[in-house]
């Protein structure tokens, strides 16, 4: 699908390049993005600044742009209204600052109003900026990258002298479905649970090293029946701490308890913190939020979706533990119809509802007015 839309044969540099690019742009590094016809140096908006811009300003000698999401865009009230997704560039004033970046990129801090305009454009799907922003999501950073842009041969002679990490635009986009053809399990022991005594977690890991996922069987489920299955994706405050703002851990842990009294089962447990855009950025949302603005626009605040979760690991565990079969514990339509693209048959869903609270909420309202949750 890249080649035919870019036209040409994808450069196919090894898997774990990725993982470098991310961890270097968490740290504030500059990374080489190139697919052979056009490149850009690019760094993380959140982690500029001024040495960081001045270093790629020399590599580069070429003004910046800000790779961003449509959804940024319009929260900056840089472009109209829209319903789909989509990639943008922006073109901050040409003194921009590594602050100005930064505060075009986070919207919890006070931004200062320029008096020069910022210029807009969009992008397509398979463009160097949509593969920037990418790899912001996939380095759990705000969706905002300046790229630098400079030509190929130069791109890739000033890496080399520089020691900066080159990754393609193609790995990038291919990488999410990488990470999860390729998990693999890689421990596994007995936990007796308190609501789940007869209970066995597996560890799954992808061929690059990356992020691990968990499987947690209770009882001694076996196909080709379907599984009772609940797909969680991880949540440090709410599983962990007990916190009030969500019904994650009641989720978590009545599953396990009705998996348990039904007789087997299984519960995945997807490390994608925040509906997929981390627990840094969940507490940006957090702040947000306090500030007004429900769970769904203080995403979109963000420059993220209203949910960036993905399902494959969950249905690629399933495949490996024997399953294709489930009854799958949730309230989101959206979830049943995307584990259903990934090949698993869902034979029934199975309401997963407990008593709000408080602090809860406006958000499980929120989640039924505007996700479409079935309580």
């Amino acid at each position: 699908m890249l080649k035919q839309a870019m036209g040409k044969e994808p450069r196919v540099l090894p898997p774990h390049e990725v993982n470098r690019a991310v961890a270097d742009l968490r740290r504030g590094d500059v990374v080489l993005l190139s697919d052979g016809s056009e490149a850009a140096l690019i760094q993380a908006a959140e982690a500029i600044d001024d040495i960081g811009l001045a270093r790629a300003l020399t590599l580069t000698r070429a003004r910046p742009k800000l790779a961003t999401t449509l959804r940024r865009a319009i929260a900056l009230e840089l472009a109209p209204e829209a319903e789909e997704p989509g990639i943008v560039e922006l073109l901050p004033p040409a003194d921009a600052s590594a602050a100005f970046l930064r505060e075009l990129a986070d919207p919890t801090v006070v931004r200062q109003v320029s008096s020069q305009p910022i210029g807009v454009s969009r992008t397509g799907a398979a463009s160097l900026a949509a593969a920037a922003i990418e790899l912001a999501k996939l380095a759990r950073l705000l969706p905002a990258i300046a790229c630098f842009p400079v030509a190929p041969r130069e791109g890739a002679l000033v890496a080399r002298r520089e020691g900066i990490i080159e990754v393609g635009l193609d790995q990038v986009f291919a990488h999410r479905t990488v990470l999860a053809r390729t998990l693999r399990r890689v421990a596994e022991a007995n936990v007796p649970l308190a609501d789940a005594e007869q209970a066995r977690i597996i560890a799954f890991r992808p061929d690059d090293g990356g992020i691990d996922h968990l499987a947690i069987l209770i009882g001694e489920p076996e196909g080709p029946a379907p599984v009772l299955a609940r797909i969680h994706s991880e949540c440090f405050t709410g599983d962990l701490l007990g916190s009030l703002r969500c019904d994650c851990g009641d989720q978590l842990r009545g599953a396990i308890r009705a998996i348990a009294e039904a007789g087997s089962g299984v519960v995945i447990y997807l490390a994608q913190e925040g509906r997929g855009i981390g627990l840094v950025n969940k507490l940006r949302a957090y702040k947000l939020q306090d500030a007004g603005f429900d769970t769904v626009d203080a995403n979109l605040q963000l420059g993220f979706e209203s949910d960036e979760r993905v399902y494959q690991p969950a249905a690629e565990i399933l495949r490996q533990l024997g399953f294709d079969k489930v009854r799958l514990m949730t309230n989101n339509p959206e979830k049943v119809a995307a584990l259903a693209q990934h090949d698993i048959e869902i034979v029934e869903r199975v309401p997963s509802i407990f008593p709000e609270n408080d602090h809860n909420r406006n958000y499980l309202a929120t989640k039924a007015k505007r996700s479409g949750h079935l309580f």
